[in-house]
């Protein structure tokens, strides 16, 4: 390089120089934060990363849980998985308890996330009207049952716990060849002490095995059958092949005309009905179990047997006016009888 380009050289280096001392100065002489003011700064950082996290969740979640709505909704309607549900859980309680019906227009269904529960109200025929028996709530997780939550508004309060409890203390009907647990004469003196100004419900236990048609023909005229409970080839021993205690199954004995009803008389007989109930509570066995809270059903044994010996009634239960009642004492066919729910006379 010539000579007369090194002053020019130089001075840019010297202009470097002092562009660098004087960016060194800046910084050195630039005012620092105080240590509040950095705490301020690291205070407004975080509840900002704060908000900003709760933001996103709420968002991820008005998301979500939409879907997950959806999803419910999907997994009890497809296949129509809700309404066999409400189906399994009417139909249980028609054939285990006896004299209670229920209003299947009045069965509400809440779908939850991932739940349902159903809820209806069932009723007791008593002389010529029917109470309001319970209140009942059954939750299902899915297709998982819980045991129902029930408020009960009968005299009588119903069986509490589950399996052998509700049979030991539920249990008012007996085969002809079972022991009868109770004192036999103890049903006669309570009708003797009502007034005759009263109605109410009597469970009765036959001598033999009678055919549901002949029934009529020796109970007193101002009775009403209203449920029957029909041998099913374990109730001689009252256990299941385990030797799990079981309970009386059966059928309303009257048609309910009442287009909800399945026992509604239009297509079929309440015997066929009551066929049809053991086939699809047979698919849902446990699901039954756990609305009736019997630990054992047997569902398929009793099914078969019934189906190979036909329908023979070991007992039911009546209802009606004291006098009337007081007339069962006189009736061989009847072994022993325990009386109900007892209302004032309401009879038209």
């Amino acid at each position: 390089m010539s000579d007369e380009h090194k002053p020019d050289q130089n001075n840019d280096e010297n202009l470097y120089k002092a562009y660098m001392m004087k960016t060194k100065n800046d910084i050195h002489t630039s005012p620092t934060l105080s240590e509040e003011e950095q705490r301020e700064i690291i205070r407004v950082g975080s509840n900002t990363a704060r908000n900003a996290t709760v933001m996103i969740s709420l968002a991820i979640l008005l998301l979500i849980l939409p879907l997950m709505t959806l999803i419910t909704y999907l997994y009890y309607g497809i296949g129509g998985k809700a309404n066999t549900m409400i189906d399994v859980v009417g139909k249980t309680i028609y054939v285990t308890e006896p004299n209670i019906s229920l209003e299947e227009m009045e069965i509400e269904s809440e779908i939850g996330l991932f739940s349902m529960n159903v809820k209806f109200d069932t009723f007791k025929r008593i002389g010529s009207e029917d109470y309001l028996a319970e209140k009942v709530d059954v939750y299902f997780g899915l297709d998982e049952p819980k045991f129902p939550e029930k408020i009960s508004f009968l005299e009588q309060l119903p069986p509490m716990g589950y399996g052998i409890d509700v049979v030991k203390d539920g249990q008012k009907m007996y085969h002809p060849d079972a022991m009868v647990p109770f004192n036999t004469p103890e049903a006669w003196d309570v009708l003797d002490g009502l007034p005759d100004g009263t109605v109410a419900e009597a469970y009765l236990s036959f001598s033999q095995l009678i055919n549901p048609d002949d029934i009529d023909a020796f109970l007193p005229k101002e009775t009403e059958i209203r449920w029957l409970a029909v041998d099913t080839g374990l109730e001689a021993e009252q256990l299941d092949k385990e030797g799990v205690p079981i309970t009386p199954i059966g059928y309303p004995a009257q048609v309910d005309t009442t287009t909800w009803s399945p026992f509604n008389g239009r297509d079929q007989t309440n015997e066929e009905v009551f066929l049809d109930i053991l086939k699809l509570l047979e698919k849902n066995e446990e699901t039954a179990e756990v609305v009736s809270k019997i630990k054992s059903l047997e569902i398929k044994e009793r099914r078969k047997y019934v189906e190979d010996k036909g329908i023979h009634i070991y007992g039911a239960v009546v209802t009606g006016p004291i006098p009337e009642l007081r007339k069962l004492e006189q009736v061989k066919e009847i072994r022993a009888a325990k009386v109900g729910e007892i209302k004032l006379w309401n009879l038209k």
